[in-house]
């Protein structure tokens, strides 16, 4: 029998030429004895660019549905993910060799542990590559250590939402990625903070491609108020969460 981890992926028409990189770097990731990957691909949209760019791969599925941004696709692909796990790989980024293994490695090594995060590098149109300067050291993240720093830090995470690694069943639980047009990843690792321990990896685990087409550098994305709104509502589902003793999860 084969243990299965879902890479969940959301793609839109104009990032869908990045999907050979990341799957160039799936076929990288070595697992231990019983273990493989599968690559959900959800389509933010119902478009016939996505299609040319995918992979002839049994372990790779592919499903289309009406747009509503990154965290609706990821959620629509919730049903087709198999696997005990799930890991975040978004379309336009590349794991590092071994990132899949020590993801997995973190919670089944580590009893309490329902996700993961790992040290990011992000990797410039040149080629090269810059590391953020504030990451925790390695080892177990305490419920509501993420959430307090990002709160105090200008809503930044010392742990990126992109590397995330986390049980399906908790995913599940806790409603899939929020109903955001952006931050959805952020507003996801603040409630798994709020009611879970997690684990960060300090070995590169992704390297975060910045380029000019991604939604993060699009001036909607820094928009006064919606930015505004988002934090809020990010920040209040996570205390309302950590306020409830029965959501907290000792798995």
């Amino acid at each position: 029998m084969i243990n299965l981890i879902s890479v969940i992926t959301a793609v839109h028409g104009p990032v869908a030429e990045h999907l050979p990189d990341a799957y160039k770097s799936l076929l990288d990731q070595q697992l231990p004895d019983g273990w493989d990957w599968e690559w959900v691909i959800q389509e933010d949209g119902e478009t016939d660019a996505v299609r040319p760019y995918l992979p002839v791969d049994p372990r790779v599925s592919f499903g289309q549905g009406r747009h509503g941004r990154a965290g609706v696709a990821r959620t629509l692909a919730l049903p087709r993910a198999t696997g005990q796990y799930v890991k975040v790989l978004d379309a336009d980024d590349m794991l590092t060799p071994g990132a899949l293994a020590r993801d997995l490695a973190a919670l089944t090594d580590h009893p309490g542990i329902c996700w993961a995060t790992s040290r990011v590098l992000d990797l410039l149109p040149d080629g090269s590559t810059v590391g953020f300067d504030q990451d925790p050291p390695e080892g177990p993240v305490e419920r509501g250590a993420v959430l307090d720093h990002w709160s105090t830090h200008s809503y930044r995470a010392q742990v990126h939402p992109a590397t995330l690694f986390v049980r399906r069943n908790v995913l599940l639980a806790l409603g899939g990625w929020m109903a955001l047009p952006a931050s959805e990843d952020t507003g996801l690792l603040m409630a798994l903070n709020a009611v879970s321990r997690g684990w960060f990896t300090a070995e590169t685990g992704l390297l975060y491609r910045k380029w000019a087409g991604q939604s993060t550098s699009q001036a909607a994305h820094t928009h006064e108020g919606e930015w505004a709104a988002r934090m809020a509502v990010v920040e209040a589902r996570a205390r309302a969460l950590a306020a409830l003793p029965s959501w907290r999860i000792d798995a």
